[in-house]
């Protein structure tokens, strides 16, 4: 692969990436169109839903065998949850449910 295919590459993906994220804004922004109420009940919805199939996605494989098969697992979701119930951010709850389930795979702790 040389220089001018990655390029094109990168540049593909930036214009597809943009489109997608300025799309909306382009047929509902300035305007002054009412946004369809099921564009609006989308909205709502699919963020929990998202989240609940990338949740069960991500612990479809969890083994209850061993306690170190599950607990980590487990123990970084129950953090995730116990900080996004506290401060409501979902980027810091991520965040540092993301760091402990690392920590605690790459047994710094053990």
């Amino acid at each position: 692969m040389n220089l001018l295919h990655s390029l094109a590459i990168v540049i593909v993906a930036a214009v597809s990436t943009f489109l997608t994220r300025a799309t909306p804004f382009i047929l509902f922004g300035r305007t002054g169109k009412k946004v369809n109420s099921t564009i609006l009940y989308l909205g709502r919805v699919l963020p929990a839903a998202v989240m609940a199939t990338l949740l069960i996605y991500a612990l479809k494989g969890v083994s209850f065998k061993a306690l170190s098969s599950w607990a980590f697992d487990f123990g970084a979701l129950l953090v995730t949850i116990l900080v996004h119930l506290k401060w409501r951010n979902t980027l810091l709850s991520i965040t540092l449910g993301t760091l402990l389930y690392m920590v605690l795979v790459q047994g710094l702790f053990w």
